[in-house]
């Protein structure tokens, strides 16, 4: 199974200067894990996670006045449409993140998390015997 096939085509992008809360607030609506944060000044897309926001919490930062752009990640490793589900989860395993933004012809089309892959799999192996 391929990338394009279990991605989330649901892209939340978000701006350099929403605040954390504003972030969390968008996320939560639209139910999503992740957002690319698109930063022409910072050399163009990054991404923000829900664990991104959590430990700004966690470190007692203030939501309503932290700005997304310093806690995006920016040395992002970016996933092809078609890329195998093996290959994402080696890039994910490797690089120790749960989200890839999903990039066709520079653009993203599309986010894939661990999530998505253990539901694509999950049917194929739950008839493995205990």
């Amino acid at each position: 199974m391929l990338v394009r096939d279990a991605m989330s085509s649901v892209v939340l992008t978000i701006g350099p200067t929403h605040t954390l809360r504003q972030a969390a607030a968008l996320m939560s609506a639209r139910r999503v894990g992740a957002a690319v944060v698109h930063d022409p000044d910072a050399g163009g897309i990054g991404i923000l996670t829900e664990r991104d926001i959590l430990n700004s919490v966690g470190l007692g930062q203030d939501p309503d006045t932290e700005l997304s752009h310093a806690h995006t990640t920016a040395d992002v490793v970016f996933a092809a449409p078609a890329w195998t589900l093996e290959e994402a989860a080696r890039a994910m395993a490797h690089g120790g993140f749960r989200h890839l933004i999903v990039l066709d012809r520079g653009e993203p089309v599309g986010i894939v998390s661990v999530r998505d892959i253990i539901r694509c799999w999950a049917p194929a192996r739950q008839h493995v015997p205990a």
